[in-house]
């Protein structure tokens, strides 16, 4: 399931068909997990035709969850593909931690750890309800583009929050001597530091308003009449999602002690912000409609990198 790749299939795809299939074989498996934990929560041991006819159930009950997987068909989207997957195996692997601690625990009693893997496929095999189901493979870039949005969000949040006139952005984890005196000023940001970060919390921000528009613009203008449009939305998650790693990497950065010529030289936040606002441009989801915002934050990029590069002038 982890590495392989579903084929076309033969038979014409039909997703409401696939989910009510895939529901079922989550549920099945919750089911077996149940009756597996509880046949070896206390003794006696079950006969060896019980544990055979038990080994046959969870064994069908899993092949059936991948097999539902492979019906999906690549032309639906990587992007809805990937979510699947994943969820599926998240339930293969938590099955298979369930038999290892049901078969190297001691048969006294329950264990916390066969209570703990029970639990663990119980959530796996929940997941399933949480998957986009929406109009193919746009809910599964929506949800992906969320997400991402989500992890901007608390970024720019908790950078704002540390940027607080006069807070020690320390404070919580440098109390401790040997890990420096509270008067070191590498602990705090000067007053040159603040306007270079600045522009810095400016390119967050832009990174923060990209997804959200670019979500909204999914919802409101993502098609899935073609091939061309599902490989588009895919195209567009891939490249969102390395904003998010670019934006912990220039957070990372603006910590004292400020080192101006790293932030003047870090360039992957506004490559990837160019790289995105681009495709956005020349995307579906971006009718004329939705230019006004491209060209601003495309301009917001520019400006704020530029003022990196004046701030940092002296430093090259």
């Amino acid at each position: 399931v982890a590495e392989g790749e579903p084929g076309e299939g033969r038979e014409p795809f039909e997703l409401p068909r696939f989910w009510d299939a895939l529901g079922q074989t989550f549920q099945v498996t919750s089911q077996e997990a149940t009756k597996l934990s509880l046949a070896f929560s206390r003794p006696p041991l079950p006969s060896a035709e019980d544990c055979r006819k038990l080994s046959e159930d969870v064994q069908n009950a899993v092949l059936a969850v991948a097999t539902v997987y492979y019906w999906l068909p690549k032309g639906q989207g990587t992007t809805l593909r990937k979510m699947v997957r994943d969820a599926t195996t998240e339930v293969v692997e938590g099955m298979i931690q369930l038999t290892d601690t049901i078969l190297n625990a001691p048969m006294e009693s329950l264990s916390q750890e066969q209570l703990i893997s029970t639990g663990g496929v119980w959530e796996a095999c929940e997941q399933v309800s949480n998957l986009p189901r929406g109009e193919y493979n746009q809910a599964a870039v929506a949800s992906a583009l969320a997400a991402y949005l989500g992890v901007v969000k608390d970024a720019v949040e908790e950078m704002e929050h540390a940027l607080v006139e006069g807070q020690d952005p320390y404070g919580d984890i440098m109390e401790d001597e040997e890990l420096g005196f509270r008067g070191n000023r590498d602990t705090y940001w000067s007053e040159a530091d603040r306007q270079l970060l600045g522009s810095c919390m400016g390119l967050m921000k832009a990174s923060k308003a990209c997804l959200k528009k670019i979500l909204a613009a999914v919802k409101a203008h993502g098609k899935t009449d073609s091939p061309e449009q599902i490989a588009q939305l895919d195209d567009l998650a891939d490249i969102a999602n390395e904003i998010s790693p670019s934006v912990d990497e220039l957070a990372l950065s603006m910590y004292p002690p400020v080192n101006p010529l790293a932030v003047r030289l870090n360039h992957t936040q506004e490559a990837s912000l160019i790289n995105f606002l681009h495709f956005c441009r020349t995307s579906h989801v971006c009718p004329p409609s939705e230019e006004g915002w491209v060209q601003f934050l495309t301009g917001a990029v520019d400006h704020n990198m530029n003022k990196v590069k004046n701030f940092t002038q002296g430093q090259l």
